[in-house]
Protein backbone atom coordinates (compact mmCIF):
# COMPACT_ATOMS: atom_id res chain seq x y z
CA UNK A 1 0.00 0.00 0.00
CA UNK A 2 1.28 3.47 -0.86
CA UNK A 3 0.19 6.67 0.77
CA UNK A 4 1.31 10.19 -0.04
CA UNK A 5 2.46 12.94 2.30
CA UNK A 6 1.31 16.38 1.17
CA UNK A 7 3.89 18.64 -0.42
CA UNK A 8 6.11 20.29 2.15
CA UNK A 9 6.61 24.01 2.53
CA UNK A 10 9.64 25.48 0.76
CA UNK A 11 12.49 26.88 2.79
CA UNK A 12 12.35 30.55 3.70
CA UNK A 13 13.95 32.91 1.21
CA UNK A 14 16.60 33.95 3.69
CA UNK A 15 18.06 31.54 6.22
CA UNK A 16 21.16 30.96 8.24
CA UNK A 17 22.36 28.73 5.40
CA UNK A 18 21.44 31.08 2.59
CA UNK A 19 19.07 28.71 0.78
CA UNK A 20 17.15 30.15 -2.12
CA UNK A 21 13.43 29.36 -2.37
CA UNK A 22 12.76 25.97 -3.90
CA UNK A 23 9.74 24.35 -5.43
CA UNK A 24 7.53 22.52 -3.02
CA UNK A 25 8.76 18.93 -3.18
CA UNK A 26 6.38 16.06 -2.78
CA UNK A 27 7.51 13.16 -0.64
CA UNK A 28 5.84 9.84 -1.27
CA UNK A 29 6.38 7.29 1.46
CA UNK A 30 7.25 4.24 -0.53
CA UNK A 31 5.96 0.77 0.18
CA UNK A 32 7.64 -1.29 2.85
CA UNK A 33 9.67 -3.12 0.23
CA UNK A 34 11.16 0.11 -1.07
CA UNK A 35 14.72 -0.51 0.05
CA UNK A 36 17.15 -1.32 -2.71
CA UNK A 37 17.96 -4.99 -3.24
CA UNK A 38 21.70 -5.59 -3.67
CA UNK A 39 22.98 -8.58 -5.60
CA UNK A 40 26.51 -8.71 -4.24
CA UNK A 41 29.66 -7.00 -5.39
CA UNK A 42 33.00 -8.14 -6.75
CA UNK A 43 36.54 -6.90 -6.20
CA UNK A 44 39.76 -7.40 -8.11
CA UNK A 45 41.78 -6.22 -5.10
CA UNK A 46 40.24 -7.74 -1.99
CA UNK A 47 38.89 -11.20 -1.33
CA UNK A 48 35.12 -11.22 -1.01
CA UNK A 49 33.16 -13.87 0.81
CA UNK A 50 29.54 -14.77 1.20
CA UNK A 51 27.96 -15.02 4.62
CA UNK A 52 24.56 -16.45 5.41
CA UNK A 53 22.48 -14.12 7.55
CA UNK A 54 19.12 -15.67 8.37
CA UNK A 55 17.53 -16.58 5.02
CA UNK A 56 19.77 -14.32 2.93
CA UNK A 57 23.30 -14.42 1.56
CA UNK A 58 25.40 -11.27 1.65
CA UNK A 59 28.80 -10.41 0.28
CA UNK A 60 31.36 -8.89 2.63
CA UNK A 61 35.06 -8.13 2.80
CA UNK A 62 36.91 -8.89 6.02
CA UNK A 63 39.43 -6.31 7.15
CA UNK A 64 42.84 -6.61 8.81
CA UNK A 65 46.17 -4.88 8.86
CA UNK A 66 47.58 -7.67 6.71
CA UNK A 67 45.54 -6.17 3.85
CA UNK A 68 47.20 -2.75 4.04
CA UNK A 69 49.75 -3.63 1.30
CA UNK A 70 46.77 -3.83 -1.09
CA UNK A 71 45.71 -0.25 -0.41
CA UNK A 72 47.80 1.36 -3.20
CA UNK A 73 46.04 -0.82 -5.76
CA UNK A 74 42.61 0.04 -4.32
CA UNK A 75 43.53 3.74 -4.32
CA UNK A 76 44.90 3.60 -7.87
CA UNK A 77 44.99 7.11 -9.34
CA UNK A 78 44.58 8.74 -5.92
CA UNK A 79 47.58 10.82 -4.84
CA UNK A 80 45.89 13.42 -2.63
CA UNK A 81 43.05 12.81 -0.17
CA UNK A 82 41.34 15.86 1.28
CA UNK A 83 39.51 15.25 4.55
CA UNK A 84 37.17 18.20 4.97
CA UNK A 85 36.18 18.99 8.55
CA UNK A 86 37.39 18.21 12.07
CA UNK A 87 34.32 17.09 13.94
CA UNK A 88 33.62 13.53 15.12
CA UNK A 89 34.57 11.39 12.10
CA UNK A 90 37.19 13.54 10.37
CA UNK A 91 40.00 13.38 12.98
CA UNK A 92 39.64 9.62 13.38
CA UNK A 93 39.39 8.79 9.69
CA UNK A 94 42.21 11.13 8.66
CA UNK A 95 44.58 9.76 11.28
CA UNK A 96 43.69 6.14 10.57
CA UNK A 97 44.26 6.51 6.82
CA UNK A 98 47.46 8.48 7.35
CA UNK A 99 48.81 5.78 9.67
CA UNK A 100 47.75 2.96 7.34
CA UNK A 101 49.54 4.52 4.37
CA UNK A 102 52.63 5.24 6.48
CA UNK A 103 52.77 1.64 7.67
CA UNK A 104 53.23 0.40 4.09
CA UNK A 105 55.38 3.30 2.91
CA UNK A 106 52.77 4.71 0.54
CA UNK A 107 53.16 8.29 -0.68
CA UNK A 108 49.40 8.95 -0.77
CA UNK A 109 48.94 12.23 1.07
CA UNK A 110 46.12 12.88 3.54
CA UNK A 111 45.34 16.58 4.09
CA UNK A 112 42.85 18.41 6.29
CA UNK A 113 40.71 21.23 4.88
CA UNK A 114 39.06 23.72 7.26
CA UNK A 115 37.51 27.15 7.19
CA UNK A 116 40.13 29.89 7.31
CA UNK A 117 40.52 30.90 10.93
CA UNK A 118 38.89 27.75 12.28
CA UNK A 119 39.83 26.93 15.88
CA UNK A 120 40.25 23.33 14.75
CA UNK A 121 43.40 24.28 12.80
CA UNK A 122 45.41 24.06 16.01
CA UNK A 123 43.90 20.69 16.93
CA UNK A 124 44.73 19.26 13.52
CA UNK A 125 48.26 20.62 13.77
CA UNK A 126 48.69 18.83 17.10
CA UNK A 127 48.09 15.54 15.26
CA UNK A 128 50.82 16.17 12.68
CA UNK A 129 48.96 17.98 9.90
CA UNK A 130 50.68 21.21 8.90
CA UNK A 131 50.47 24.09 6.47
CA UNK A 132 54.20 23.79 5.86
CA UNK A 133 53.98 20.36 4.23
CA UNK A 134 50.63 21.04 2.57
CA UNK A 135 48.59 18.68 4.74
CA UNK A 136 46.55 21.43 6.42
CA UNK A 137 44.86 24.32 4.68
CA UNK A 138 41.78 26.28 3.74
CA UNK A 139 39.00 23.88 2.79
CA UNK A 140 38.40 24.96 -0.81
CA UNK A 141 42.11 24.95 -1.58
CA UNK A 142 42.36 21.42 -0.23
CA UNK A 143 39.25 20.38 -2.16
CA UNK A 144 40.68 21.76 -5.41
CA UNK A 145 43.86 19.71 -5.16
CA UNK A 146 42.31 16.43 -3.93
CA UNK A 147 41.63 13.33 -5.98
CA UNK A 148 39.33 12.05 -3.23
CA UNK A 149 37.34 14.63 -1.28
CA UNK A 150 36.09 13.12 1.98
CA UNK A 151 33.35 15.56 2.95
CA UNK A 152 33.06 15.01 6.71
CA UNK A 153 31.61 18.34 7.82
CA UNK A 154 28.26 18.40 9.62
CA UNK A 155 25.09 17.43 7.80
CA UNK A 156 23.74 20.96 8.09
CA UNK A 157 26.98 22.38 6.68
CA UNK A 158 26.83 19.91 3.77
CA UNK A 159 23.34 21.15 2.96
CA UNK A 160 24.59 24.73 3.05
CA UNK A 161 27.86 24.36 1.15
CA UNK A 162 27.37 21.50 -1.32
CA UNK A 163 27.24 23.69 -4.43
CA UNK A 164 30.52 25.40 -3.53
CA UNK A 165 32.13 22.03 -2.79
CA UNK A 166 31.04 20.55 -6.12
CA UNK A 167 32.28 23.63 -7.98
CA UNK A 168 35.69 23.48 -6.28
CA UNK A 169 36.36 19.80 -7.10
CA UNK A 170 38.72 19.17 -9.98
CA UNK A 171 37.63 17.06 -12.97
CA UNK A 172 37.84 13.34 -12.26
CA UNK A 173 37.85 13.74 -8.47
CA UNK A 174 35.71 11.44 -6.32
CA UNK A 175 33.29 12.70 -3.69
CA UNK A 176 33.42 10.61 -0.52
CA UNK A 177 30.81 10.76 2.24
CA UNK A 178 30.36 9.00 5.56
CA UNK A 179 26.63 9.61 5.77
CA UNK A 180 23.90 9.65 3.15
CA UNK A 181 22.26 12.76 4.62
CA UNK A 182 23.36 14.97 1.72
CA UNK A 183 21.65 12.66 -0.77
CA UNK A 184 18.51 12.78 1.34
CA UNK A 185 18.63 16.56 1.29
CA UNK A 186 19.23 16.68 -2.47
CA UNK A 187 16.34 14.26 -2.99
CA UNK A 188 14.12 16.57 -0.94
CA UNK A 189 14.80 19.58 -3.16
CA UNK A 190 14.82 17.74 -6.46
CA UNK A 191 18.56 17.99 -7.08
CA UNK A 192 21.35 15.44 -7.55
CA UNK A 193 25.10 15.07 -7.55
CA UNK A 194 26.96 16.23 -10.69
CA UNK A 195 26.73 13.39 -13.19
CA UNK A 196 30.41 13.45 -14.13
CA UNK A 197 31.88 12.44 -10.77
CA UNK A 198 32.17 9.24 -8.75
CA UNK A 199 30.19 9.42 -5.50
CA UNK A 200 30.92 6.87 -2.79
CA UNK A 201 30.25 6.49 0.91
CA UNK A 202 32.08 4.63 3.64
CA UNK A 203 30.09 4.81 6.86
CA UNK A 204 31.66 3.51 10.09
CA UNK A 205 28.99 2.09 12.37
CA UNK A 206 30.17 4.07 15.37
CA UNK A 207 31.18 7.55 16.37
CA UNK A 208 34.57 8.93 15.38
CA UNK A 209 36.37 8.49 18.71
CA UNK A 210 35.56 4.77 18.71
CA UNK A 211 36.83 4.46 15.11
CA UNK A 212 40.20 5.82 16.25
CA UNK A 213 40.38 4.09 19.64
CA UNK A 214 39.77 0.62 18.26
CA UNK A 215 42.25 1.21 15.42
CA UNK A 216 44.92 2.19 17.98
CA UNK A 217 44.06 -0.62 20.37
CA UNK A 218 44.09 -3.27 17.64
CA UNK A 219 47.53 -2.57 16.21
CA UNK A 220 49.06 -5.72 17.71
CA UNK A 221 46.25 -8.13 16.86
CA UNK A 222 46.00 -7.58 13.09
CA UNK A 223 43.60 -4.74 13.52
CA UNK A 224 40.40 -3.80 15.16
CA UNK A 225 38.00 -1.04 14.40
CA UNK A 226 34.39 -0.28 13.63
CA UNK A 227 32.46 -2.13 10.93
CA UNK A 228 31.64 0.01 7.92
CA UNK A 229 28.98 -0.02 5.29
CA UNK A 230 29.92 1.26 1.87
CA UNK A 231 27.86 2.47 -1.02
CA UNK A 232 28.67 3.35 -4.62
CA UNK A 233 26.15 5.94 -5.76
CA UNK A 234 27.89 6.93 -9.01
CA UNK A 235 30.68 5.00 -10.69
CA UNK A 236 31.79 7.03 -13.71
CA UNK A 237 35.39 5.79 -13.56
CA UNK A 238 34.59 2.14 -12.99
CA UNK A 239 36.95 2.16 -9.98
CA UNK A 240 34.57 3.38 -7.28
CA UNK A 241 33.95 0.03 -5.57
CA UNK A 242 37.67 -0.71 -5.11
CA UNK A 243 38.23 2.79 -3.73
CA UNK A 244 35.38 2.47 -1.27
CA UNK A 245 36.64 -0.93 -0.07
CA UNK A 246 40.17 0.42 0.29
CA UNK A 247 38.91 3.34 2.32
CA UNK A 248 37.05 0.98 4.68
CA UNK A 249 40.05 -1.35 5.04
CA UNK A 250 42.34 1.62 5.67
CA UNK A 251 40.09 2.75 8.51
CA UNK A 252 40.52 -0.64 10.19
CA UNK A 253 37.01 -2.00 9.68
CA UNK A 254 36.74 -5.66 10.79
CA UNK A 255 34.30 -6.17 7.94
CA UNK A 256 32.49 -4.02 5.41
CA UNK A 257 29.20 -4.62 3.68
CA UNK A 258 27.37 -3.01 0.81
CA UNK A 259 24.42 -0.66 1.08
CA UNK A 260 23.02 2.26 -0.88
CA UNK A 261 23.28 5.89 0.19
CA UNK A 262 19.50 6.05 0.54
CA UNK A 263 19.31 2.95 2.71
CA UNK A 264 22.23 4.26 4.74
CA UNK A 265 20.71 7.60 5.62
CA UNK A 266 17.33 6.05 6.31
CA UNK A 267 18.70 3.42 8.66
CA UNK A 268 21.28 5.72 10.26
CA UNK A 269 19.06 8.71 11.03
CA UNK A 270 16.33 6.30 12.14
CA UNK A 271 18.69 4.27 14.31
CA UNK A 272 20.12 7.19 16.26
CA UNK A 273 16.60 8.35 17.08
CA UNK A 274 15.85 4.81 18.17
CA UNK A 275 17.81 2.40 20.33
CA UNK A 276 21.21 3.99 19.64
CA UNK A 277 20.41 7.27 21.41
CA UNK A 278 16.86 8.59 21.58
CA UNK A 279 15.12 5.43 22.73
CA UNK A 280 17.72 4.42 25.32
CA UNK A 281 17.61 7.97 26.69
CA UNK A 282 13.82 7.77 27.03
CA UNK A 283 13.91 4.22 28.43
CA UNK A 284 16.28 5.16 31.25
CA UNK A 285 14.31 8.28 32.18
CA UNK A 286 11.04 6.37 32.42
CA UNK A 287 12.49 3.33 34.20
CA UNK A 288 14.29 5.56 36.71
CA UNK A 289 11.01 7.22 37.68
CA UNK A 290 9.15 3.90 37.79
CA UNK A 291 11.70 2.35 40.10
CA UNK A 292 11.62 5.43 42.32
CA UNK A 293 7.82 5.15 42.55
CA UNK A 294 8.28 1.53 43.62
CA UNK A 295 10.33 2.67 46.60
CA UNK A 296 13.94 2.43 45.40
CA UNK A 297 16.48 5.06 46.37
CA UNK A 298 17.60 7.30 43.55
CA UNK A 299 20.97 5.53 43.40
CA UNK A 300 19.35 2.09 43.25
CA UNK A 301 16.89 3.25 40.61
CA UNK A 302 19.77 4.43 38.40
CA UNK A 303 21.67 1.21 39.04
CA UNK A 304 18.68 -0.92 38.02
CA UNK A 305 17.99 1.12 34.87
CA UNK A 306 20.95 2.84 33.20
CA UNK A 307 23.76 0.84 34.78
CA UNK A 308 21.97 -2.44 34.10
CA UNK A 309 21.74 -1.59 30.39
CA UNK A 310 25.24 -0.21 29.80
CA UNK A 311 27.08 -2.42 32.30
CA UNK A 312 25.44 -5.83 31.95
CA UNK A 313 22.74 -6.22 29.31
CA UNK A 314 24.68 -4.94 26.29
CA UNK A 315 27.78 -6.92 27.23
CA UNK A 316 25.85 -10.17 26.95
CA UNK A 317 24.34 -9.07 23.62
CA UNK A 318 27.76 -8.02 22.27
CA UNK A 319 29.34 -11.44 22.76
CA UNK A 320 26.45 -13.89 22.60
CA UNK A 321 23.47 -12.13 21.02
CA UNK A 322 20.02 -10.98 22.11
CA UNK A 323 18.54 -14.46 22.38
CA UNK A 324 21.27 -15.55 24.79
CA UNK A 325 20.29 -12.79 27.18
CA UNK A 326 16.76 -14.20 27.27
CA UNK A 327 17.76 -17.86 27.35
CA UNK A 328 20.07 -17.34 30.32
CA UNK A 329 17.23 -15.99 32.47
CA UNK A 330 15.18 -18.47 34.49
CA UNK A 331 12.22 -18.68 36.84
CA UNK A 332 10.70 -15.40 37.98
CA UNK A 333 13.36 -13.37 36.16
CA UNK A 334 12.35 -14.86 32.81
CA UNK A 335 8.69 -14.22 33.56
CA UNK A 336 9.46 -10.59 34.47
CA UNK A 337 11.33 -10.21 31.17
CA UNK A 338 8.39 -11.71 29.27
CA UNK A 339 5.94 -9.30 30.90
CA UNK A 340 8.11 -6.26 30.18
CA UNK A 341 8.82 -7.36 26.59
CA UNK A 342 5.18 -8.16 25.83
CA UNK A 343 3.95 -4.81 27.15
CA UNK A 344 6.70 -2.69 25.55
CA UNK A 345 7.13 -4.10 22.04
CA UNK A 346 4.06 -2.66 20.30
CA UNK A 347 4.14 0.80 21.92
CA UNK A 348 7.79 1.30 21.05
CA UNK A 349 7.30 -0.13 17.56
CA UNK A 350 4.56 2.43 17.00
CA UNK A 351 7.06 5.24 17.67
CA UNK A 352 9.82 3.54 15.67
CA UNK A 353 7.58 3.11 12.62
CA UNK A 354 6.67 6.78 12.85
CA UNK A 355 10.36 7.72 12.99
CA UNK A 356 11.18 5.58 9.96
CA UNK A 357 8.33 7.10 7.97
CA UNK A 358 9.44 10.60 8.94
CA UNK A 359 12.99 9.86 7.80
CA UNK A 360 11.94 8.15 4.58
CA UNK A 361 9.55 10.97 3.67
CA UNK A 362 12.23 13.64 4.16
CA UNK A 363 10.45 15.28 7.08
CA UNK A 364 13.16 14.43 9.58
CA UNK A 365 15.90 15.81 7.36
CA UNK A 366 13.90 19.01 7.07
CA UNK A 367 13.64 19.14 10.88
CA UNK A 368 17.42 19.04 11.18
CA UNK A 369 17.87 21.81 8.61
CA UNK A 370 15.24 24.06 10.22
CA UNK A 371 16.74 23.47 13.66
CA UNK A 372 20.08 24.55 12.24
CA UNK A 373 18.48 27.76 11.00
CA UNK A 374 17.34 28.56 14.55
CA UNK A 375 20.59 27.60 16.24
CA UNK A 376 21.97 31.12 16.75
CA UNK A 377 18.84 32.18 18.62
CA UNK A 378 18.12 28.84 20.28
CA UNK A 379 21.42 27.00 20.87
CA UNK A 380 21.27 23.35 21.82
CA UNK A 381 21.51 23.03 25.58
CA UNK A 382 22.79 20.18 27.70
CA UNK A 383 20.56 17.61 29.38
CA UNK A 384 22.96 16.38 32.05
CA UNK A 385 21.75 18.77 34.75
CA UNK A 386 18.55 16.85 35.54
CA UNK A 387 18.21 14.57 38.55
CA UNK A 388 18.61 11.30 36.66
CA UNK A 389 21.98 12.18 35.20
CA UNK A 390 23.26 13.92 38.33
CA UNK A 391 22.52 10.76 40.29
CA UNK A 392 24.35 8.86 37.57
CA UNK A 393 27.53 10.82 38.27
CA UNK A 394 27.45 9.61 41.90
CA UNK A 395 26.64 6.03 40.94
CA UNK A 396 29.52 5.79 38.47
CA UNK A 397 31.89 7.19 41.07
CA UNK A 398 30.89 4.46 43.54
CA UNK A 399 31.13 1.46 41.20
CA UNK A 400 32.94 -1.60 42.49
CA UNK A 401 36.27 -2.06 40.71
CA UNK A 402 35.03 -5.29 39.14
CA UNK A 403 31.53 -3.81 38.62
CA UNK A 404 30.08 -6.72 40.57
CA UNK A 405 27.48 -4.37 42.07
CA UNK A 406 25.82 -3.83 38.68
CA UNK A 407 22.71 -6.02 38.29
CA UNK A 408 21.09 -7.51 35.23
CA UNK A 409 17.55 -6.32 35.89
CA UNK A 410 15.10 -8.54 33.95
CA UNK A 411 12.42 -5.84 33.70
CA UNK A 412 14.92 -3.35 32.31
CA UNK A 413 16.18 -6.04 29.93
CA UNK A 414 12.64 -6.75 28.72
CA UNK A 415 11.94 -3.10 27.92
CA UNK A 416 15.34 -2.54 26.27
CA UNK A 417 15.24 -5.73 24.18
CA UNK A 418 11.63 -5.12 23.13
CA UNK A 419 12.66 -1.72 21.78
CA UNK A 420 15.73 -3.13 20.04
CA UNK A 421 13.67 -5.90 18.44
CA UNK A 422 10.98 -3.44 17.38
CA UNK A 423 13.66 -1.33 15.70
CA UNK A 424 15.02 -4.43 13.96
CA UNK A 425 11.59 -5.48 12.76
CA UNK A 426 10.78 -2.06 11.28
CA UNK A 427 13.99 -2.23 9.24
CA UNK A 428 13.31 -5.84 8.23
CA UNK A 429 9.84 -4.92 7.01
CA UNK A 430 11.31 -1.98 5.06
CA UNK A 431 13.61 -4.37 3.18
CA UNK A 432 17.02 -3.43 4.59
CA UNK A 433 19.74 -6.08 4.47
CA UNK A 434 20.57 -7.94 7.69
CA UNK A 435 24.11 -6.60 7.94
CA UNK A 436 22.75 -3.06 7.94
CA UNK A 437 19.91 -3.90 10.32
CA UNK A 438 22.24 -5.55 12.83
CA UNK A 439 24.94 -2.91 12.66
CA UNK A 440 22.49 -0.01 13.00
CA UNK A 441 20.37 -1.64 15.72
CA UNK A 442 22.73 -3.87 17.69
CA UNK A 443 26.46 -3.62 17.00
CA UNK A 444 26.70 0.17 17.02
CA UNK A 445 24.72 0.24 20.25
CA UNK A 446 26.59 -2.44 22.18
CA UNK A 447 30.14 -2.09 20.79
CA UNK A 448 30.48 1.65 20.14
CA UNK A 449 27.96 3.86 21.92
CA UNK A 450 27.10 1.97 25.11
CA UNK A 451 30.76 1.63 26.19
CA UNK A 452 30.97 5.44 26.10
CA UNK A 453 27.62 5.71 27.85
CA UNK A 454 28.89 3.41 30.56
CA UNK A 455 32.10 5.42 30.88
CA UNK A 456 30.60 8.92 30.91
CA UNK A 457 26.81 8.51 30.94
CA UNK A 458 23.96 8.46 28.44
CA UNK A 459 23.42 12.20 28.89
CA UNK A 460 27.07 12.79 27.98
CA UNK A 461 26.59 10.90 24.73
CA UNK A 462 23.43 12.82 23.85
CA UNK A 463 25.12 16.13 24.65
CA UNK A 464 28.26 15.34 22.66
CA UNK A 465 27.07 13.52 19.55
CA UNK A 466 26.57 15.04 16.12
CA UNK A 467 24.08 17.85 15.60
CA UNK A 468 21.82 15.56 13.55
CA UNK A 469 21.87 12.88 16.24
CA UNK A 470 21.33 15.15 19.22
CA UNK A 471 18.49 16.94 17.42
CA UNK A 472 16.76 13.62 16.88
CA UNK A 473 17.45 12.26 20.35
CA UNK A 474 16.00 15.30 22.06
CA UNK A 475 12.94 15.20 19.80
CA UNK A 476 12.11 11.50 20.14
CA UNK A 477 13.34 10.46 23.61
CA UNK A 478 10.29 12.00 25.31
CA UNK A 479 7.99 10.06 22.98
CA UNK A 480 9.51 6.76 24.11
CA UNK A 481 9.39 7.94 27.71
CA UNK A 482 5.70 8.85 27.56
CA UNK A 483 4.43 5.88 25.59
CA UNK A 484 6.12 3.37 27.88
CA UNK A 485 4.71 5.13 30.93
CA UNK A 486 1.24 5.50 29.46
CA UNK A 487 0.76 2.19 27.64
CA UNK A 488 3.37 -0.42 28.61
CA UNK A 489 3.62 0.03 32.37
CA UNK A 490 -0.12 0.53 32.85
CA UNK A 491 -0.75 -2.73 31.00
CA UNK A 492 1.59 -4.55 33.37
CA UNK A 493 0.20 -2.87 36.48
CA UNK A 494 -3.35 -3.70 35.42
CA UNK A 495 -2.47 -7.37 35.06
CA UNK A 496 -2.65 -7.69 31.28
CA UNK A 497 -1.47 -11.21 30.39
CA UNK A 498 1.66 -11.84 28.38
CA UNK A 499 1.07 -11.91 24.63
CA UNK A 500 2.39 -15.37 23.85
CA UNK A 501 2.37 -14.69 20.12
CA UNK A 502 4.74 -11.77 20.60
CA UNK A 503 7.05 -13.92 22.71
CA UNK A 504 6.95 -16.73 20.16
CA UNK A 505 7.76 -14.29 17.37
CA UNK A 506 10.66 -13.00 19.42
CA UNK A 507 12.01 -16.48 20.11
CA UNK A 508 11.83 -17.51 16.45
CA UNK A 509 12.90 -14.22 14.89
CA UNK A 510 15.45 -15.01 12.14
CA UNK A 511 17.61 -12.08 13.21
CA UNK A 512 18.98 -14.07 16.14
CA UNK A 513 20.97 -16.42 13.92
CA UNK A 514 22.17 -13.50 11.83
CA UNK A 515 23.36 -11.68 14.96
CA UNK A 516 25.39 -14.72 16.01
CA UNK A 517 27.12 -14.72 12.63
CA UNK A 518 27.90 -11.03 13.02
CA UNK A 519 29.25 -11.69 16.53
CA UNK A 520 31.92 -13.83 14.87
CA UNK A 521 32.99 -10.76 12.88
CA UNK A 522 33.15 -8.36 15.84
CA UNK A 523 36.31 -6.35 16.64
CA UNK A 524 39.26 -8.39 17.90
CA UNK A 525 39.45 -6.28 21.07
CA UNK A 526 36.86 -4.62 23.29
CA UNK A 527 37.06 -0.86 23.22
CA UNK A 528 38.75 0.80 26.19
CA UNK A 529 37.44 4.30 26.83
CA UNK A 530 40.14 4.97 29.40
CA UNK A 531 43.20 4.04 27.33
CA UNK A 532 45.43 6.84 25.99
CA UNK A 533 44.39 8.01 22.54
CA UNK A 534 45.17 10.64 19.94
CA UNK A 535 41.50 10.97 19.03
CA UNK A 536 39.51 14.13 19.52
CA UNK A 537 36.95 13.66 22.30
CA UNK A 538 34.14 16.13 21.77
CA UNK A 539 33.01 17.72 25.01
CA UNK A 540 30.52 20.57 25.23
CA UNK A 541 31.36 22.88 28.11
Amino acid sequence: MKFTVAALVAFAATSAYGFAPVARPSFGIASKSASTSLNGFTSNVFTTEEVTLADTTETIVRGGRDLFPLLPKAFEGIKNIGVIGWGSQAPAQAQNLKDSFAEIGSDIKVSIGLREGSSSMAEAAEQGFSKEDGTLGEMYEIIAQSDLVMLLISDAACAKLYKDVFAAMKPGATLGLSHGFLLGYLDSIGESFPADMDVIAVCPKGMGPSVRRLYEQGKKVNGAGINSSFGVHQNVSGKATELALGWAIGLGSPFCFETTLRDEYRSDIYGERGILLGAVHGIVETLYRRYMRQGMTSEEAFLQSSESITGKIVKVISKRGIKALYDELSGSDKETFRQAYSASYKPTKEILQEIYDEVRSGNEIRTVIMHGERISEYPVGKIDGTETWQVGERVRASRAADESNIPLNPFTAGVYVATMMAQIDVLREAGHCYSEIINESVIEAVDSLCPYMHYRGIAFMVDNCSFTAKTGSRKWAPRFDYILDQLAYTAIDNGKPVDETLISNFESNPVHGAILECCKLRPSVDISCEAPTTTKEIVIQ
